[in-house]
C-alpha cells in the first residue's frame, strides 16, 4: 500500500467521522496525518515502524492505523464507518462545494441519502431552508451535481491509456494471428475518453467466445457492427469485429471522428477509395493526399493540408529540451530545488525554469520578496556547479482580480521570465475574465500566460474567455501561451492551437510539475499539442538553453 492510498484512507476517515458527529479532535488528527503522508518523500512501506512514529504529524493512533494498513491492506476503523454510511452519502463527498458538515446537515435534516434526491431537493429549493445554505450555495451544488452526472462515466486519457495498451496487447496474443488495433478516441489521443475502442479481424462469435471466458469482461450489448463490453475497472470497451481483408478499412473508418469522415467524403468518393484498400496509407494515397496521423483525424483541417502537401512535422516528446513551469519546496512542491534540477539534468534536459508560487498564493507558501532574494542566491550557486545546465529564475505570479501581478515592477524585473496565472476568484463573467487576462498580458513583464482558462477536466469548467482575442493579445504583446501539460488541465485546449499557429503565436508545453514525477506530464501535453498541429519550432520548451537565453535577452531588450 503506497503513501497516496494511506493518505486517501485517512482523509476519507476524517470526513466520515465529521459527518457522523464523532470527536472533532480525532477527526482532525487523521486529516493532519493524511496531509503529512501525502507530502512525504519516502514510502511508508519502506520505512521502519519506529521511524514512522517519529514523523511530525503522526500520533500514536494514526501510527497504529498505518501499521494495520501496511500489514493487512485494510483499515478496520474506516471500514466500520463505510458500513454505516449510505453509498449515496459517500458519493456526495465527490461533489464540489459539499464538505462533511454540509453533507451531515443535508442527511440529518432533509433525510436525503443520494445525489438524485439531492438534485431534486435543489430543484425544489429545499436547501435554502437549511441553516448555512443560501441561493448561491444551492445553485452551485445543483450545477456541480449536474456536471458530475454528465461526466462520471468518462475518463481522462491519462487514466485509461495504460489499460488500453494492455488490452490491445492482450487481445493480440489471445486472437493471434488475427490483427488487432486500438481505434477511435484512444487512437486519436483525445483528452477525454468515453470508450476504449479496438478493431479485431475475427468473427463476432469468436470474439464473444474468447472474451466471455475472461472474468474481467462482461458483455453489455452486441450490434451488427460492434460489441460493447464492460471491464472490471468500470471502463467501457467497444470492439469492432471484421473480416481479415477489411481490417484496414474498418480501422480507417473507426479511427476518425464523424466530421473528418464527412469532409473526406465531400465528393462522394469515400466508398470507392476505402473499398479494397489493404492499408490506411493506401487509402490516403488513392485520395491524392499525404498520410494523416491518427491524432489529427478530427474535422477537416488536416485533410486540406494533406491535399496541399502541407502537413506539419508534429512535435514529439523527444523535442522537449527543458522543463518550464515547476514548483519546489520553496512553495508547494514536494522536492527541493536541488533535487528538481538534478533530476532534469539526469534526464538529459538542458534547463529548468523554477517558477514557485507568488506571495498572494499564501495557501501554497508563496514567496515573499525576502524569500525571492534567498532563492535567487541559491540558484546562482547551483548554476555554478550544474553548468552548462541552467536553472532559470521565474515565478508563477498570481493575476489579481484587477489584472495586476502581485509584485512591483522592480521585483518582476529580477526574474528571467514570469508566468502569469489566475488562481483565485475563478467564477467570473467573460467580460471580467477577459479584462483581467488582457491587463495581465499587457504587463511588460509577463512572459507566459499560464493555464488560460483555469479548467480542471471532468471537475471544473474553466472561466469563459474569447480565445481568439486572448491569442491576438498574446501575439501583439509577445507573450507565450502555455499548454499546461497536467492531464487534468491541458489548457490551452488543443482545438485553439491551429488559430494560434496561424497567428504565429509561440506555445509552451509545460508540466506545471510539483514533483520530479510531474515531469512525465510533458508526454500528455505533447500528445495534445500534436492534435493541434504544433511543431517543435513553435514550442518554447523545445528551445535549447542557448536559444531560450537569446529569446529572453531579446525580449528583455524591448522593456
Amino acid at each position: 500500500m503506497d503513501n497516496y492510498t494511506i493518505a486517501d484512507n485517512f482523509s476519507l476517515l476524517s470526513k466520515l467521522m465529521e459527518i457522523h458527529g464523532e470527536d472533532s479532535f480525532k477527526a482532525k488528527s487523521f486529516a493532519t496525518a493524511a496531509f503529512t503522508i501525502e507530502k512525504l518523500p519516502a514510502q511508508l512501506k519502506e520505512t521502519a515502524a519506529e521511524d514512522i512514529a517519529r514523523i511530525k504529524g503522526i500520533g500514536s493512533s494514526t501510527n497504529k492505523a498505518i501499521q494495520e494498513m501496511l500489514q493487512t491492506g485494510q483499515l478496520s476503523l474506516l471500514e466500520g464507518f463505510i458500513v454505516k454510511t449510505p453509498p449515496g452519502i459517500l458519493e456526495m463527498l465527490k461533489i464540489k462545494g459539499l464538505g462533511p458538515k454540509k453533507i451531515a446537515t443535508i442527511w440529518k435534516e432533509l433525510e436525503v441519502e443520494n445525489l438524485g434526491e439531492l438534485l431534486y431537493a435543489c430543484n425544489e429549493n429545499r436547501l435554502m431552508l437549511l441553516k448555512g445554505f443560501g441561493q448561491k450555495t444551492q445553485d452551485n451544488v445543483k450545477q456541480s451535481i449536474e456536471f458530475y452526472f454528465s461526466n462520471r462515466e468518462r475518463f481522462l486519457y491519462a487514466e485509461v491509456a495504460g489499460l488500453a495498451q494492455e488490452l490491445e496487447k492482450r487481445l493480440q496474443q489471445l486472437l493471434a494471428p488475427a490483427l488487432v488495433s486500438l481505434t477511435g478516441q484512444i487512437r486519436r489521443t483525445e483528452i477525454i475518453i468515453d470508450e476504449i475502442e479496438l478493431v479485431a479481424a475475427v468473427p463476432a462469435s469468436t470474439l464473444e467466445q474468447q472474451l466471455g471466458a475472461i472474468p474481467a469482461f462482461s458483455l453489455v450489448e452486441a450490434t451488427d457492427n460492434s460489441q460493447l463490453w464492460k471491464h472490471e475497472q468500470q471502463v467501457k470497451i467497444r470492439i469492432y469485429p471484421c473480416l481479415p481483408d477489411q481490417f484496414a478499412q474498418t480501422l480507417f473508418i473507426t479511427t476518425a471522428d464523424a466530421a473528418f469522415l464527412e469532409h473526406f467524403d465531400a465528393g462522394g468518393t469515400a466508398a470507392a477509395l476505402i473499398e479494397g484498400s489493404t492499408s490506411e496509407a493506401a487509402i490516403f494515397e488513392k485520395a491524392g493526399m499525404d498520410y494523416i496521423e491518427p491524432c489529427m483525424r478530427n474535422g477537416g483541417l488536416a485533410l486540406d493540408l494533406a491535399k496541399r502537401g502541407q502537413l506539419p512535422k508534429l512535435i514529439v516528446p523527444e523535442d522537449i529540451k527543458g522543463i518550464i513551469h515547476s514548483h519546489s519546496q520553496w512553495s508547494d512542491g514536494i522536492n527541493t530545488l536541488e533535487e528538481m534540477a538534478a533530476a532534469a539534468k539526469a534526464q538529459g534536459l538542458e534547463y529548468l525554469v523554477i517558477s514557485d508560487h507568488s506571495r498572494s498564493a499564501f495557501y501554497a507558501n508563496g514567496l515573499t520578496e525576502e524569500r525571492i532574494l534567498a532563492q535567487h542566491a541559491l540558484i546562482d550557486e547551483l548554476n555554478k556547479t550544474l553548468a552548462p545546465f541552467r536553472i532559470f529564475k521565474s515565478i508563477e505570479a498570481d493575476i489579481l482580480y484587477d489584472g495586476n501581478l502581485d509584485y512591483s515592477d522592480e521585483v518582476l524585473a529580477s526574474f528571467d521570465l514570469v508566468i502569469a496565472s489566475v488562481h483565485s476568484i475563478l467564477k467570473m463573467t467573460e467580460e471580467k475574465a477577459m479584462a483581467r487576462l488582457l491587463k495581465a498580458i499587457e504587463n511588460p513583464y509577463t512572459t507566459i500566460l499560464g493555464h488560460m482558462t483555469g479548467r480542471l477536466l471532468l471537475s471544473r469548467n474553466g472561466y469563459p474567455v474569447d480565445h481568439q482575442k486572448i491569442v491576438d493579445a498574446c501575439v501583439a504583446n509577445g507573450v507565450v501561451i502555455e499548454l499546461n501539460a497536467h492531464p487534468r488541465r491541458l489548457d490551452i485546449d488543443w482545438q485553439w492551437l491551429p488559430y494560434a499557429i496561424e497567428k504565429n503565436a509561440i506555445i509552451s508545453i509545460d508540466p506545471d510539475a510539483h514533483s520530479i514525477e510531474g515531469y512525465r506530464d510533458i508526454y500528455y501535453g505533447t500528445l495534445a499539442a500534436r492534435k493541434g498541429g504544433l511543431t517543435k519550432e513553435r514550442n518554447l520548451s523545445s528551445f535549447s538553453r542557448a536559444e531560450l537565453e537569446q529569446y529572453l535577452q531579446q525580449r528583455r531588450s524591448r522593456l
